[in-house]
């Protein structure tokens, strides 16, 4: 036999030996396990720590935040009608005025010359006027001339009540009570009819103009409660109501204009301050709330992991406003539910987890939320749960 066909046979004889010994190993080992195996296996993986809370029910009325500008109740640029020179100026800068208060004397010297010369022609003229009538009941002068006489006298009756009101123009008053701003003028100088004299403002109560997209125009209402806050005085807000809506659309920024109307008794607010608007448009008394931190975002969906008998059961939740760290949940979860909110990376649906012992609150978020004016959040106790 040639050395060929030997090696053809000893290659052969490796294959059959390597079959049959992979054959014989295969019976011994035994079938492979079956899936229902798979459940015991997962059962006995360890539990997922992790930190969670129960869902609360607290007040968290229906809120629209912007921003928007302070402005006077009432203001106004006080402007002579008169031309004249500036004789005296009667109010001191920043200072409280009463409606009715002078607040400016011009050189009234040519007004009163004019209404000493009106009350001269009028003088004459009555006399006229009374001579012509003695004389018409004598037939001295005919019906016309005594007509011009009378006519003469109430001409002269109209210049001096002119000559008067000018003359009164020298004199500038408050139009209202109000706070006086600075002044334009010094004494001596001379003004023109309509120049700028000094602004008055009424800043007790001040006005709130704000914005807001035209698709909450059906959830806007005069006389809804709004909180003002101002970043020139951090924590501390105003309370006010919304007098008037514009009934113009916006069509550059498709917004409406809303006036509000805030008290500032301490009148530490001021026309022309940055304001931070929190209009409340539906003021319900309980809502679902959890911390933003248990959300898990996933596109444009938000869910969470709830706690089932000792295991993580992913929920999708539709949420609604956010406010002070925590979310309002319209729907998907409820009151005696229980939420993961620490450790959901290593959580998938269904694993089991174990509650870590809550920490106590401190007692300066609380302090925070009182002040805030917002519901604070109750801890609840989570037991550890059974597997």
């Amino acid at each position: 036999m040639s050395t060929r066909n030997l090696g053809l046979l000893a290659l052969v004889g490796i294959v059959l030996a390597a079959g049959a010994g992979f054959w014989f190993g295969n019976r011994r080992a035994g079938p492979p396990p079956t899936s229902a195996a798979a459940p015991a296996a997962a059962a006995q993986a360890p539990a997922v720590v992790v930190e969670a809370t129960k869902v609360v029910t607290a007040s968290l009325p229906q809120a629209i935040t912007t921003v928007g500008s302070l402005r006077s109740d009432e203001s106004v640029t006080v402007r002579p009608e008169v031309a004249g020179r500036v004789n005296e100026i009667a109010f001191r800068e920043g200072q409280r005025v009463a409606k009715g208060d002078v607040l400016i004397r011009l050189d009234p010297a040519i007004n009163a010359a004019e209404v000493q010369q009106a009350r001269a022609n009028l003088t004459l003229a009555k006399s006229k006027f009374d001579r012509a009538v003695d004389l018409a009941k004598s037939n001295f002068i005919s019906s016309q001339a005594k007509d011009e006489a009378e006519n003469n006298l109430r001409v002269a009756e109209a210049a001096l009540a002119l000559a008067e009101a000018r003359l009164a123009k020298t004199e500038i008053r408050a139009p209202w009570a109000g706070v006086i701003g600075l002044r334009q003028v010094s004494v001596g100088d001379y003004v023109k009819e309509g120049a700028d004299i000094v602004n008055l403002e009424v800043v007790d109560p001040l006005k709130v103009d704000f914005r807001v997209p035209e698709i909450y125009l059906s959830q806007v209402r005069v006389g809804q409660t709004l909180e003002v806050g101002l970043d020139a005085l951090p924590g501390k807000t105003y309370a006010g109501s919304v007098l008037a809506i514009n009934p113009l659309v916006d069509a550059a920024g498709r917004s409406i204009v809303i006036r509000a109307q805030v008290r500032n008794t301490d009148t530490r607010l001021r026309p022309g301050m940055f304001a931070r608007v929190r209009l409340i448009t539906d003021a319900r008394a309980e809502s679902l709330v959890i911390p933003e931190q248990a959300l898990v975002p996933q596109g444009t969906d938000q869910y969470v992991f709830k706690i089932v008998n000792g295991k993580a059961q992913r929920v999708k939740v539709d949420i609604g406003q956010r406010r002070d760290a925590r979310v309002e949940i319209v729907s998907g979860l409820s009151s005696d539910d229980v939420v993961v909110t620490a450790g959901h990376i290593k959580l998938r649906d269904g694993a089991p987890v174990q509650v870590a012992a809550s920490k106590p609150a401190s007692s300066e978020p609380a302090a925070a939320s009182k002040a805030s004016g917002a519901a604070p959040e109750t801890a609840a106790s989570v037991a550890t749960p059974k597997s």
